[in-house]
């Protein structure tokens, strides 16, 4: 996962390992879920721990009910508005089926914090992975992102 290809929500070429050495919580996020105010604690999680080599990055996706119509102008727009997000978006992308992102095909059999491993279920599931690459976490979409599991798994994926 760490050399596939990825375009940032401007249309740069990047890869996850530009972000290798930083703990990640990677999360596929929409505009008009009922999940989407989200947005405020990751935020939240990216100022406080983004100094000592934390990064959330967002996975703009439309594959659930349709809740991430926008371009990727609206998108930005959106979360520049609305949450002031300065972490990360990358492009709009597909975690499911056949044209899943090679990220989210890497990711998908992980078991999450229920139970569930495969297809990712609804918007905002979450993807804690260690600094080190060596640990990856799962989080089911409900599950907040300042949830005490989703914090201690940052928090032992801090680089050392």
């Amino acid at each position: 996962m760490w050399q596939a290809s990825i375009k940032t929500l401007q249309g740069e070429d990047t890869k996850l390992d530009h972000f290798r050495g930083r703990a990640l919580l990677l999360v596929n996020v929409a505009s008009a879920c009922g999940l989407t105010p989200q947005y405020k604690a990751l935020e939240s999680l990216q100022q406080k721990y983004g100094a000592q080599g934390f990064t959330v990055i967002g996975f703009p996706c439309n594959q659930f009910g349709a809740q991430e119509p926008g371009t990727a102008t609206e998108i930005q727009s959106f979360c520049d508005t609305n949450y002031s997000i300065t972490f990360p978006l990358m492009e709009k992308i597909e975690v499911n089926g056949p044209g899943a992102h090679d990220i989210y095909q890497q990711l998908t059999p992980l078991a999450d914090n229920t139970g569930h491993a495969g297809d990712i279920q609804w918007n905002f599931e979450k993807f804690v992975v260690a600094a080190d690459g060596g640990a990856i976490t799962r989080f089911s979409p409900k599950t907040a992102p300042d949830d005490a599991a989703v914090i201690a798994a940052i928090e032992a994926g801090l680089p050392a």
